[in-house]
This record gives C-alpha cells, structure tokens and sequence, in this order.
C-alpha cells in the first residue's frame, strides 16, 4: 500500500540552465531531494523531523524531455514503502500533463545526533504518511 501523492512546485531559474539551453541532468537530483524533504517536513511530526535526518541511497532517473527555463515544473513523489531504516520513493517530475523525469529512489532515515540508521515508527509510518511500516523478518 503506498501514500497519497505529494506534490512540489518548481520553478526553473538561470543556475538550473546548462550548455544546451536546458535543465541540467543533476539539478532533477536536487529536486528530488527538495520534494522528499519536503514531503518528510510537511507530513511528519515535528518532534521526528527534528530528530531524523535523511540521506539518499540510490536514485534511478529516466530523462523523457527536457526543461526551459522558466517552465512551471513540478515534483510528485509518492513514499511507495517503508522497511527497517529505508524509504522508497517514485517520483515523477511534470510540465503540465507532460513527464519529464522518473525517479526511484532509496532513501535512509538517521537520528540526527547519532548519525545511525533510525527507524520511523509504526505509528508515524501509518498514521502520517498511510503505510504500515513493515518490519523485516529473520530472512531478510
């Protein structure tokens, strides 16, 4: 069972332009980045966003068109699941009804004075963001 999908408006600015005359590959990293983080700070409770902390594991991102400047992009990302310490995300980047990216990624939860990998609870998984926050089982 995944999420809702969230939603983040994006504006394409000077810096995001490269050599060809569009978006650069690794600016739709960055905004992946900003979506999930942003995703996390809206849904969750305060006392989790100011004791977790995220790091990206791994995105795989396919191009389908490019972006101009001062297009009106936006990110949707849908949280698709939850296991241990990781969240997986699938996010896709539009301009208008046109898809300009796909992305997965894998993402690790962190306490943020440790620095070591930090569940989100049960409760927080469920109630805030709509999944069961599945725990592993001795195979895994």
């Amino acid at each position: 069972m995944s999420a809702k999908p969230f939603a983040f408006p994006i504006k394409v600015i000077p810096s995001d332009i490269d050599f060809m005359g569009h978006v650069n590959n690794a600016r739709y990293l960055n905004w992946v980045q900003d979506t999930v983080l942003a995703h996390w700070q809206k849904l969750a409770p305060a006392e989790e966003v100011a004791s977790k902390a995220w790091v990206a594991l791994k995105h795989e991102i396919t191009y389908r068109k490019p972006a101009f400047l001062h297009d009106d992009v936006i990110a949707e990302t849908v949280l698709e699941k939850i296991k241990g310490a990781r969240s997986f995300y699938n996010t896709v980047i539009k301009r208008g009804e046109e898809v300009l990216a796909e992305v997965q990624s894998m993402w690790c939860c962190l306490d943020s004075e440790t620095h070591r990998p930090a569940r989100i609870s049960s409760e927080v998984a469920e109630k805030f963001f709509g999944l069961k926050n599945r725990q592993p089982s001795s195979g895994e």
